[in-house]
């Protein structure tokens, strides 16, 4: 795993003093990192969350969000590796699984326009214009995937997605989130855009340029989003990146104060053993006291 850089500091107010005591249970969730090839690389969809939310409020992420129970309707249309595979994959159980799969397809298309779905098992829709109004019902919570899908006579492409990663929000955090990280490339015809109320604005970029605007203060990048958008950097290509066979382990960070700053250690950093859940000492003096 690639190191954190020790100058990602995470945002004044996201974390208490004190941490909620016992933590939140993280809430399940699903992110997809659309990715397309272009003159210069690989690029990726990326959108700027509205400043003053209530999570990553002002913070450049991937589309996504929380499971919505209904997502792990059985009767949802399906093509590709079983719900089974997945949940070796993400070491969950196979419903929830489903849920994930379903829940990264529904999130894609309610933030970005862009939907992992086809009339049959060989072909994706190649202009989503027509479902715009069903977008909006998706969004308001008013249609199910399930009978959005049905109704449209559409079969979820369950194949033109990867597994990446499986992030949990630290335990000293108030709002938590298990998230399931997929990869998915950018279907052809269609266009990805930033008509949600949660995003300020979205945009293509490489990598490079994503790390390197949050660098010159121009992004504001989570932990996670960052160490995504470094691995990306590392596959060069959609092919390249698609290809990737990786495990996929659940990587629950831990905050500690490093002088003014507080920021994120992994569990390889010799930081983590001795993070506790609270703020009031430098990680130093909590290794002292393990």
């Amino acid at each position: 795993m690639l190191e954190l850089p020790e100058e990602l500091v995470l945002p004044e107010g996201l974390v208490p003093p004190v941490a909620p005591d016992p933590p939140v249970v993280p809430k399940d969730a699903a992110t997809v990192m659309l990715v397309r090839d272009a003159a210069a690389g690989l690029e990726v969809f990326l959108l700027r969350r509205v400043v003053g939310m209530a999570f990553a409020g002002g913070m450049t992420v991937f589309p996504g969000g929380g499971v919505d129970r209904r997502d792990a309707d059985v009767s949802i249309a399906w093509h590709g590796p079983e719900p089974a595979w997945w949940a070796a994959r993400f070491g969950c159980a196979e419903g929830l699984a489903r849920a994930l799969v379903c829940a990264a397809v529904r999130e894609t298309f309610e933030e970005s326009g862009v939907l992992l779905a086809g009339p049959d098992a060989a072909s994706v829709v190649s202009d989503t214009r027509p479902f715009h109004a069903a977008r909006q019902d998706l969004v308001d919570r008013k249609y199910s995937l399930a009978e959005f899908l049905s109704d449209n006579g559409l079969v979820l492409r369950a194949d033109l997605l990867r597994p990446w990663a499986n992030w949990v929000t630290p335990a000293e955090e108030p709002r938590r989130y298990d998230t399931r990280f997929f990869l998915a490339a950018m279907p052809e015809g269609q266009r990805a855009d930033g008509d949600t109320t949660e995003a300020e604005d979205a945009a293509w970029q490489l990598p490079a340029d994503a790390i390197e605007d949050w660098k010159q203060g121009a992004r504001a990048l989570l932990p996670p989003t960052w160490m995504s958008l470094a691995e990306l950097h590392d596959r060069g290509s959609v092919a390249a990146a698609m290809a990737a066979d990786r495990a996929v382990d659940k990587i629950i960070p831990k905050v500690v104060r490093d002088g003014s700053r507080i920021r994120v250690v992994l569990p390889t950093d010799p930081a983590y053993p001795g993070a506790a859940n609270h703020l009031d000492a430098r990680p130093d003096d909590r290794l002292d006291h393990r």
